[in-house]
């Protein structure tokens, strides 16, 4: 049975380029073969500022939309973050999101897509690579950085990035499947 991979896009804004990226990276993940390959859009959730009364750590959530999410969080093996940069950090909905649970990220590794200007939005994944840690998932070293992100959108709405994070992108699965694989027995 193949891994199950969330490629979660972060952002919930309006007028966002999320979602292109998030369906780039899915036709990456599906090509490299590894994975079965789900997007999860945070934007889908609705979720408020961290509203339920017991610690997430508990597992008795309240209402509907966290209980949505932690189902499609929990069942993951590995994600993919991606991620704009917004003022040096990553979006505030998806340090919500992430903090909204606990058991359900734990023993897992994730990697970062992000996208910006000029840092290509490595600033926001750094912070956001510290959060996950933190959390108790095994955040990868390798980040795919997409700088100048508008000049890689197509007419049709589609990413065309140049070989290098092409190549990124490939490297990054590799090491999220090795990851993925020897974390396995840690979390059964």
């Amino acid at each position: 049975m193949a891994l199950k991979l969330k490629i979660i896009t972060a952002s919930t804004r309006p007028g966002r380029i999320g979602p292109i990226i998030s369906n780039w990276t899915a036709d990456q993940a599906k090509a490299h073969g590894k994975f079965d390959v789900e997007i999860v859009d945070l934007a889908s959730f609705d979720l408020p500022l961290l509203d339920e009364p017991n610690h997430p750590a508990m597992q008795d959530y309240q209402h509907e939309h966290t209980k949505k999410w932690s189902a499609a969080i929990g069942d993951a093996d590995a994600f993919l973050f991606v991620t704009p940069e917004y003022n040096y950090f990553p979006p505030a909905s998806i340090v919500n999101a992430i903090q909204a649970l606990v058991l359900e990220w734990a023993r897992k590794p994730a990697g970062v897509v992000s996208y910006g200007g000029i840092s290509g939005g490595m600033r926001g994944a750094q912070e956001l690579r510290a959060l996950l840690a933190n959390m108790n998932v095994m955040p990868l070293k390798q980040v795919v950085p997409i700088p100048m992100v508008f000049g890689d959108i197509t007419e049709e709405q589609t990413l065309s990035p140049n070989e290098e994070v092409q190549k990124g992108a490939a490297g990054l699965l590799d090491e999220l499947h090795v990851w993925a694989e020897a974390l396995k027995p840690a979390r059964g």
